[in-house]
């Protein structure tokens, strides 16, 4: 199992993307436009990431499936690769997980901290691992894959001695098209229709309802810290040490967080260049937490090719 090493392809990203930033007290927003089309430099530019964001998990999951790492074209179980394999939907899902690792790496969020991703959680995705375990042995056996657990994205601020001083949480989601009643959709919940009355409301089960009542230390940072003891302990010890004080179930040792929602999708007609789907100028009162939040927005116009493109390009080489 290794980490993930691979510094974000800044040149592609400021080819790629026109930034639109902007801070207010302990709230930032970033809007992201894509300004030129999707090509095979643009894709190669990304594999690298990729590869890199998703190489602990397929090492993990290719053990548990009893499958070479990098198998040959008809090797066995070699139409159940991870994450090459995976439904597009589930592609879609950890396009979104790995962008958002990649502009926290790139870009300055709130607060200008410097922010490391030692590792992806992608390994924990249970669901996925079932998946490709039967598919390896039965090529029919294709369904969707339910999502991941827990955040989306975790990445750490470290001082000199290699503590955690604070950490990101982040929402990462996609959409084909980022039409207003999706996104609405996507921070407060689907709509129900109440059979009493015939009105439809959200269920006040999206984003803001996710983000706001989670725990101050979240699940991931315990897996986080699972993977850094497993595969470099002695270079992450201090960042260990650091999370034990934070996760103790009595007495924890509060840890400054930033909360991160990263929407990305297909642009619309009805949207004008320049304009934000999640208002920028103050911290939206639907956010209650006390941490600080970052929202971005990634709007694209080719983003499926892109993702088509840059999974199916994985380990090709």
């Amino acid at each position: 199992m290794t980490l993930h090493t691979c510094s974000p392809p800044k040149n592609a990203l400021d080819r790629w993307l026109t930034k639109y930033p902007s801070d207010v007290d302990n709230y930032g927003h970033l809007l992201l436009e894509q300004n030129c089309e999707c090509d095979e430099d643009l894709i190669q530019d990304f594999v690298g990431y990729f590869e890199s964001a998703h190489t602990d998990a397929r090492a993990y999951f290719h053990e548990q499936l009893g499958i070479d790492l990098h198998p040959d074209a008809d090797a066995p179980g070699a139409h159940a690769t991870y994450p090459n394999m995976l439904p597009s939907i589930t592609r879609r899902g950890l396009f979104g997980e790995v962008m958002a690792g990649m502009l926290t790496e790139h870009y300055e969020f709130v607060g200008g901290h410097h922010w490391v991703i030692p590792v992806f959680l992608f390994r924990f995705h249970e669901d996925a691992e079932a998946y490709l375990f039967a598919l390896a042995r039965d090529e029919e056996r294709k369904r969707e894959v339910y999502g991941r657990r827990g955040s989306d994205f975790l990445a750490l601020a470290l001082n000199d001695a290699g503590e955690v001083i604070r950490f990101i949480a982040g929402e990462a989601k996609w959409r084909k098209k980022l039409q207003p009643a999706v996104v609405a959709d996507l921070l407060y919940g689907k709509k129900k229709t109440d059979p009493a009355t015939g009105i439809a409301a959200h269920d006040g089960k999206g984003i803001w309802f996710q983000i706001n009542r989670d725990i101050p230390a979240p699940h991931g940072l315990r897996q986080l810290q699972r993977l850094l003891r497993e595969i470099d302990p002695d270079a992450f010890s201090a960042a260990i040490a650091t999370i034990d004080r934070v996760l103790v179930v009595k007495g924890a040792e509060p840890l400054p967080r930033t909360n991160l929602i990263m929407i990305s999708g297909g642009d619309v007609p009805s949207r004008k260049a320049k304009t934000s789907l999640i208002p920028w100028e103050a911290l939206p009162d639907d956010y209650t937490a006390p941490h600080d939040l970052q929202v971005v927005e990634l709007i694209l116009t080719d983003g499926e090719d892109l993702i088509d493109g840059v999974y199916d390009a994985l380990w090709r080489a």
